[in-house]
């Protein structure tokens, strides 16, 4: 795990999960909106880029998911996504608007 985890108060990492979040807010784990932070996609422990946006995409933080109820950052860890069970739905969460 990595143990210097400042960039995560620096104001380049908020501005731009502020511009991921305004973007869409569907979590990447369970599919459900009103994501309240952002992931790394693959994890800076395992070699992804910390302040890269392309490497950020919207989860549920430590409040959890209001629909499922799953504390979808925990879950994943520093996981890759692939190893992380998603949520399998009646409804396409990801489809989008």
């Amino acid at each position: 795990m990595a143990t210097d985890r400042g960039e995560l108060t620096s104001y380049e990492f908020r501005q731009m999960r502020a511009r991921l979040l305004a973007e869409s807010d569907v979590c990447i784990v369970c599919g459900h909106g009103a994501s309240d932070t952002a992931d790394h996609v693959i994890p800076v422990s395992k070699g992804g880029a910390r302040l890269d946006p392309g490497n950020l995409a919207p989860i549920h933080g430590v409040a959890g998911c209001p629909v499922c109820l799953r504390k979808c950052n925990s879950e994943k860890g520093d996981k890759p996504l692939s190893a992380v069970t998603q949520l399998v739905t009646s409804v396409d969460w990801f489809a989008g608007p």
